[in-house]
């Protein structure tokens, strides 16, 4: 299958010697939700706005469903939505307006049915007829995505969407996300908010220097790079770790009460059946046993901090 969305060799630097984009090589399928994480400063919003047509790259190639973006820029956009970071809306308008206003701006038939059926997707039936001045900033970050879907684009970027948005109301953009996802529409998410891309996307890249480290099924990435950790607490505090026990490289809790033990869950032998006779072997007594997994945020800072 042909990618909807592809990358190769993406660079971006200016005029002092800063490169912005190193290189960045990526394919995207058509219909699916894939998460970028960073730290401010990583090139995230950078990329984006140039895929866009926003920012012109220094070398390196971008097409969208076979349009390139420079050669072919106006078909390219077409097939392209972009929610900024930035709210920004008129004011005055009224919200059925400016979805009228964007399908304008394409060159695209009013079509009061798309619209309708817009507003009522994103929960904004009931405002249609408000200005926007006069709604929440959730309310606000709906219509731009409203806004950025009038013209029936086939790829909607979504730039920090959840940015100052409370957490009852980031849920609810998720689950906006999600219809999108049904109705076919690929998603490319910017996000500094890890549990963000672990509740919506199938895929997540990590950027960090103008750098892609990683791109990956995101059930796949947490397997092969997040560890587990078996958690055993004793009846009774212990001031060291027994030397027996050296072997299995633990970690011994402040207060003496708890052993922390890491280990690769896909590996066949883990070592806990031969762990925990061994703890029963020194004497100790444990009180209860437990496993934890790492979160995409643990990964996350690992692969930065690399």
């Amino acid at each position: 299958m042909v990618p909807i969305l592809s990358i190769r060799n993406l660079r971006k630097s200016y005029g002092d010697g800063a490169e912005a984009l190193k290189g960045i090589s990526l394919d995207i399928e058509e219909g699916e939700v894939i998460a970028l994480l960073g730290p401010n400063g990583a090139g995230k919003t950078t990329l984006i706005s140039t895929i866009c047509g926003l920012v012109r790259p220094t070398g390196g190639s971008v097409t969208v469903n076979g349009f390139d973006i420079i050669e072919d820029y106006r078909e390219a956009r077409a097939l392209i939505g972009l929610v900024p970071q930035e709210i920004m809306l008129e004011s005055f308008q009224k919200v059925k307006d400016a979805f009228h206003h964007s399908r304008g701006l394409f060159n695209k038939p009013r079509d009061q049915a798309r619209v309708d059926s817009l507003l009522k997707k994103l929960s904004l039936w009931d405002k249609r007829d408000s200005q926007n001045m006069t709604l929440s900033g959730g309310m606000r970050r709906r219509v731009m995505i409203g806004k950025a879907l009038s013209h029936e684009p086939r790829i909607l970027f979504l730039d920090e969407p959840t940015a100052g948005v409370d957490v009852e109301l980031r849920k609810e953009m998720w689950d906006v996300v999600s219809e999108l996802k049904n109705d076919g529409v690929t998603i490319i998410l910017t996000t500094h908010y890890i549990e963000e891309a672990e509740a919506i996307a199938e895929r997540v890249g990590v950027i960090n220097g103008g750098e892609l480290l990683v791109v990956e099924d995101k059930d796949t990435l947490m397997r092969k790079m997040g560890s587990k950790t078996l958690r055993i607490d004793l009846q009774e505090p212990v001031k060291a770790i027994p030397e027996a026990l050296a072997e299995y490289e633990l970690t011994l809790e402040p207060g003496g009460e708890t052993l922390l033990y890491t280990y690769d869950s896909t590996e066949q032998r883990t070592g806990i059946t031969r762990l925990l006779a061994g703890v029963n072997t020194s004497g100790l007594r444990i009180r209860d046993v437990q496993t934890s997994q790492s979160s995409l945020e643990d990964i996350f800072v690992n692969l930065v901090r690399d």
